[in-house]
């Protein structure tokens, strides 16, 4: 039910306007003059606002003003005498939605005042239609405002419009094949295939082919010609998902294939050229493969044109709530149930966990919740108990060796301590000392007792600034 707002200082006008206007449906608000008018358009809500334009202690074109400025929204239809209708003629330039002259024609008014609202229904749905059709068309199911995703957000739109090879790094579940897809719809290649393959998934055996595909005969069981990936991604995206878990021997295939962009079907004579835009991801220290000699530095090189890494969830805690909110929504709809909310100590807890499966394991803990749970207020007994239970704080563990110096660690931690203090001041040894907590004459005395060089020397000359030590 839409609401209409009515200010006129002519009472016999109000009442008039308020009957028709709740005969047609609308709810009618009207100004307590004992009220002040700007309050009170600030403080109400409504959808079309109708005014004299002499109004009591202000004017029409002040309300006007005031609301383009503050509920620029709101329509605003001007009631005007035949003396004011320079002014109505400036409210319309103003930015009024039209105005009537007294004495009105209702059914005239009742039109204009539909055509205001329809005109306001109609920017309300562009908006939101606009705004998610910018959601589908661009970082899709990715979800998150936090610094972190808006980061990711701003890096995926860069290199969406190149055809770079990228690399996405980042732990499990924390969404690199949306990230993938998200690059694939903002670029030149979104009306093509994309493709997505797990690298773990397959067998040695079977993962060159699903690749490069095959011909008929060159393996037991291939009994017909087969396309691979390369070649059904053509012109689109292939996701090599898992990237590190790939042979050495496919490895080497792979990069060929990236280096020269020609593929080899397994069993086939003949090289076929490919256009394939390739993101790949993995969840493994690539640099550390390398050393291991598990992963192939060419392959790394041609992979790592372009990369990033998604955030895991325990450090963008900010973004849990909207997450919830998402796979809510999608988990009630999906089966068929009445939306759910969640108590405050609940989204608590969540911000709280740890998270060691990111986003995935979010999204189960909700999807769980919405199968089993009948309530539909959701508390902290519906949540696992690994994510209410309270944790102690870790112990910092160590080990004492036989020939363990106390003394000696303590005197190593203080000189790092002081020299770090140093550079935290700029070399001023009175900022230094405040730093640490000391007075200067303290401070004085562990560097002479720890015979630090340089700062020891200051000292004799009697210079409590010192020049920080560079790099």
């Amino acid at each position: 039910m839409d609401t209409i707002l009515i200010l006129d200082d002519e009472k016999s006008i109000v009442d008039l306007l308020s009957v028709v206007f709740r005969k047609e449906g609308y709810e009618v608000k009207t100004w307590p003059e004992t009220a002040d008018i700007f309050d009170f358009l600030t403080d109400e809500d409504f959808d079309l606002l109708l005014t004299d334009i002499r109004m009591p202690r202000t004017n029409g074109m002040d309300i006007l003003e005031f609301m383009i400025r503050r509920k620029p929204e709101v329509p605003v239809v001007m009631i005007t005498a035949y003396g004011t209708i320079k002014q109505a003629v400036a409210a319309l330039k103003a930015g009024a939605f039209d105005y009537i002259m007294k004495p009105f024609d209702v059914d005239e008014l009742k039109i204009v005042s539909a055509n205001a609202l329809e005109k306001r229904r109609l920017k309300q749905e562009n908006v939101q239609l606009k705004k998610e059709l910018e959601e589908k068309n661009s970082f899709g199911p990715l979800v998150g405002k936090s610094k972190m995703m808006k980061a990711v957000y701003n890096l995926i739109e860069k290199v969406a419009g190149t055809d770079s090879t990228v690399l996405i790094l980042g732990e499990s579940g924390t969404g690199k094949e949306l990230a993938a897809r998200s690059i694939h719809t903002l670029s030149r290649r979104r009306e093509q295939t994309f493709i997505s393959i797990n690298c773990a998934a397959l067998p040695e055996s079977l993962l060159e082919s699903e690749l490069f595909g095959h011909v008929r005969g060159s393996f037991t069981g291939a009994v017909g010609d087969k396309k691979g990936v390369f070649e059904a991604a053509q012109k689109g995206t292939l996701f090599l998902d898992e990237v590190a878990e790939m042979s050495l021997l496919t490895q080497v295939k792979l990069f060929r294939a990236l280096q020269e962009r020609k593929i080899r079907r397994v069993g086939g004579p003949e090289e076929i050229p490919v256009d394939v835009r390739i993101v790949a991801a993995t969840n493994q220290d690539l640099k550390k493969r390398i050393e291991e000699g598990k992963f192939r530095e060419e392959l790394f090189y041609r992979l790592n044109v372009i990369s990033f890494e998604m955030p895991a969830l325990r450090k963008k805690t900010e973004d849990i709530p909207i997450l919830v909110s998402q796979f809510l929504q999608k988990y009630c709809h999906r089966m068929n149930k009445k939306m759910k909310r969640m108590t405050p100590d609940v989204i608590g807890h969540l911000e709280s966990y740890a998270w060691p499966g990111n986003v995935r394991e979010l999204e189960n803990v909700i999807e769980r919740i919405v199968a089993i749970e009948d309530r539909e207020t959701i508390t902290a007994a519906c949540l696992p108990p690994e994510i209410v239970a309270p944790r102690e704080p870790a112990e910092e563990s160590f080990v004492l060796m036989p020939d363990f110096d106390l003394e000696a660690h303590i005197a190593e931690v203080t000189k790092k301590y002081i020299l770090e203090a140093r550079r935290l001041s700029g070399g001023n040894l009175k900022k230094a000392a405040s730093i640490l907590g000391l007075s200067y004459r303290s401070l004085r005395y562990l560097i002479e007792k720890h015979d630090l060089k340089g700062l020891k020397e200051n000292l004799a000359n009697g210079e409590a600034s010192i020049p920080p030590r560079t790099a």
